[in-house]
């Protein structure tokens, strides 16, 4: 029988006296402890039957120890990147090509590289806008605990470039924090045409199509707010997978003792993201290298409503309410106090269109009871 995994040593002392005997069969012994003739003779002619390393003298092919040590050092200081952004920064950075496939062997016999998440990971292909701020998505990361309370990430994504424009530790998820930190995003980077959110508070409402208080100052401001499907949160894909990305780079293994801390590395981990790490929806380039502000300055005071000299307009009243042609309709609490342009549907008689600025947010129908 072959020779058996666990008492190998053994079998081999064996054979050694057996075929040391006198009157020894060599070739029969070999025959009887399955091996060749040359196996055999091999441990006749050696005294130290444990086994030996078979690594070669010498290794031509093997990546140095200095390019190891740099790969190394890199996934050190970012632990959840990969063999292709390793490969890229160590060329970009350091002038040294080496491929991907031998930076992930350098991982593996390291130990560094999980076969569970390579098996797991997956590509996907998604629509993407042809210039900056064409849309920006928006989105909380899940909240998470402090040494002293709760942390709600508030995080803002450029769709063409992938440049996270905000990333804020706020410790709510009410409309003055998200205005406090959009509004400096708006200083810094300009208006995007348009933001996408989910239909969570404080840019979504329970209510259909009803508008927030924050979507109102958006929109006052000139941006227009759109909202994923229900249900659908890959329609914000590009967030959702910001924030795969930051719990897997800055959440997985740190702990923050106050807000102040989390914004501290939020804000270190950002410029890293933004200026340093490859992305392969980019082609290995920045979101940076990308990325330009836009040319809508955010305003010092809001704009003026107006609206066409054809347009029907009308003041929202108490409970969201405007009246028109003798019957009262429901438009939004957040319009409160502002006017709103009524413009008749041409494919429907005694139905309208409300305006608030430039966003339709209502509908109404002279035949229905509201």
């Amino acid at each position: 029988m072959p020779w058996s995994q666990t008492t190998v040593k053994q079998q081999r002392e064996e054979f050694v006296r057996l075929a040391r005997q006198a009157d020894a069969n060599i070739a029969e012994l070999c025959r009887r402890f399955c091996i060749s003739r040359k196996t055999g003779y091999k441990w006749l002619n050696r005294e130290d039957l444990d086994d030996r390393t078979r690594r070669p003298h010498c290794s031509p092919g093997r990546t140095p120890a200095a390019v190891e040590e740099r790969v190394l050092a890199i996934r050190a200081e970012h632990s959840a990147w990969g063999a292709r952004k390793i490969a890229h920064v160590l060329e970009r950075d350091h002038r040294l090509q080496i491929a991907p496939s031998t930076v992930n062997w350098v991982l593996r016999r390291h130990g560094l590289i999980d076969p569970a998440a390579s098996a797991a990971a997956t590509a996907w292909q998604r629509f993407e806008h042809d210039r900056p701020n064409a849309l920006w998505q928006i989105d909380f990361k899940g909240h998470f605990a402090t040494d002293t309370q709760r942390c709600h990430p508030l995080t803002v994504l450029d769709d063409h470039s992938r440049f996270n424009v905000l990333l804020r530790a706020l410790g709510n998820e009410q409309f003055e924090s998200v205005q406090e930190a959009l509004a400096k995003a708006f200083a810094r980077y300009g208006l995007p045409e348009r933001i996408n959110a989910d239909n969570g508070p404080p840019w979504g409402s329970p209510v259909p199509r009803a508008l927030t208080t924050l979507g109102a100052w958006l929109i006052r401001l000139g941006v227009r707010l759109s909202h994923s499907r229900p249900g659908h949160p890959q329609t914000n894909g590009k967030d959702e997978r910001f924030h795969r990305t930051m719990q897997a780079e800055l959440l997985a293994n740190q702990r923050f003792r106050d807000l102040d801390d989390a914004q501290h590395h939020f804000s270190h981990w950002r410029h890293v993201y933004n200026f340093k790490r490859p992305h392969h929806a980019l082609d290995m380039e920045t979101p940076a290298s990308r990325y330009a502000p836009s040319p809508r300055a955010m305003p010092r005071e809001l704009p003026p409503i107006e609206y066409d000299s054809d347009d029907i307009v009308r003041k929202v009243g108490d409970g969201g309410r405007i009246c028109f042609r003798g019957k009262t309709f429901r438009v939004g609490r957040a319009l409160i106090g502002t006017p709103v342009a009524l413009r008749p549907r041409v494919d429907l008689d005694g139905t309208f269109d409300v305006y608030f600025c430039h966003q339709k947010v209502a509908t109404i129908d002279l035949q229905q009871v509201y």
